[in-house]
């Protein structure tokens, strides 16, 4: 299993429309999760001052899954112009990782 890590950084003004547009535009989790090869996908946010940090982390049954899904070059970050509005210095990539271990907790 693979782990594929994005994260953005947006001005707090823009952090509900942002998070909204992930969550529920076509390029977001809903594209993730209907994309065969997908296991899950999360959207975490931390807001620190007058910013808002997005986190998007997706799980995938193999690089191939990801290609699929994203292209050929998987560590290239793809924008959209919704993206381009709201992000403050989008960042060029996303990083990706074996997934050694996984599960809920039993609680």
């Amino acid at each position: 299993m693979i782990a594929r890590v994005w994260k953005g950084i947006v001005p707090l003004e823009k952090a509900e429309a942002y998070g909204s547009w992930l969550r529920d535009s076509e390029f977001g989790l809903s594209h993730y999760r209907a994309t065969p090869g997908n296991l899950g996908a999360w959207l975490l946010r931390r807001v620190e001052g007058d910013r808002a940090h997005f986190l998007l982390l997706s799980t995938w049954e193999s690089l191939e899954a990801i290609r699929a899904y994203a292209g050929p070059d998987i560590a290239a970050a793809r924008y959209f112009p919704f993206d381009r509005e709201c992000l403050i210095e989008p960042d060029p990539l996303v990083i990706h990782y074996e997934v050694l271990e996984s599960g809920a907790s039993s609680r």
